[in-house]
Parts: C-alpha cells; structure tokens; sequence
C-alpha cells in the first residue's frame, strides 16, 4: 500500500509543479507585455505610443482598424501632421490632422485646430463646448507609421464584449491544460 500512496503523492505533486509553471509562465507573457509598452512609452515619448483608427474620418489615408505607431518630440506641431489627440473628459483619442497652427510667443502657448481627411468642416464642433482649439496638453503623439488593418482584432473585441471573454477564458483553459 506504500508504493500505492507514494506514486499518488508523486502524480500530484508533478502535477501541482505543472500548475505552478504554468503560472510563471501566465505571469511573464503578462510581465513581458507591460515591459515592452513602457518601453515603448519612454522610446516614443507618448503616453500611448499605438493607436487603432476607429473610425472613417482619415480615409483614404487611414482606414479603419489601422495601429498607428505614435511619437512626441520638441518639434513644434505644423500643419499637415496627423496627430492623436484627447479631449478632457473623453476617454477616446481622435486621429485627424492638423490644419491651422497659431502660436502665442507672449504666454508660449501654441492653438492647434484638427480635421478628418474624410470629414467636410474643421473639428471646432468635436471639440468641448466653448473650446476652439486644442492646445499641447491635449496631443498624446504624431503618427509616425502604421500597420494596415491589424487593430481590427481590437475594434471587434471592443464592439462586442462577449468575444474578449471568450477569448481570454479559452487562453486561461489552453495555458492551464497545456503539458510541457
């Protein structure tokens, strides 16, 4: 009956091993993520150094479920960049690009006025209430490059919900069932 209860002790402390590397392993995918976006955010300057384009408004240049790959720098913002911006109380960022750029030299301040490429008037009525231009601190970053179509997987797993829990269940089930 030794040898019996043995072997049982042996299965399951194998087994809990297999659990607890499975763990680990859960938990340096997790770990390796967030190193590389900060990473990304100290390269890049940005605080969001990839954006997915959610909507039509930059077409043709930008369709939607483009990443754009962000960037801030001392440079002065000019016309004809597209930069990502957001506004105070959204939580969404809006890509469009800028079109009219004045700088006040006698309180340093810099007002940036957007439009969509695919959009017929300026953005003044996305904007806040009673705001006519954005300023710096709204900009999070200028579009430096960008991958076609791959944040779609993003804009799905956004617009129905459901899928993104399925998604992450079916990978906490394929990384606890998966042996070594």
């Amino acid at each position: 009956m030794g040898w019996v209860a043995d072997t049982v002790h042996s299965v399951k402390s194998i087994q809990f091993r297999q659990f607890l590397t499975q763990l680990l392993t859960l938990g340096l995918i997790v770990t390796s993520a967030l190193i590389v976006w900060k990473g990304l955010m100290c390269i890049t300057g940005s605080d969001s150094p990839v954006v997915v384009v959610l909507s039509g408004s930059m077409e043709p240049g930008f369709q939607r479920g483009d990443i754009l790959f962000l960037s801030m720098s001392k440079d002065p913002i000019r016309a004809g960049e597209i930069v990502v911006f957001n506004l105070d109380g959204r939580d969404i960022p809006i890509v469009h690009r800028v079109i009219e750029v004045h700088q006040r030299k006698d309180i340093k301040e810099t007002y940036i006025l957007t439009k969509g490429d695919n959009n017929p008037a300026d953005d003044r009525a996305l904007y806040n209430h009673g705001q006519h231009w954005l300023q710096q601190h709204h900009i999070m970053g200028r579009a430096v490059g960008f991958l076609p179509y791959v944040g779609w997987a993003t804009i799905i797993m956004t617009e129905k919900p459901i899928l993104k829990y399925i998604l992450i269940g079916a990978l906490g089930v394929l990384i606890f069932t998966s042996k070594e």
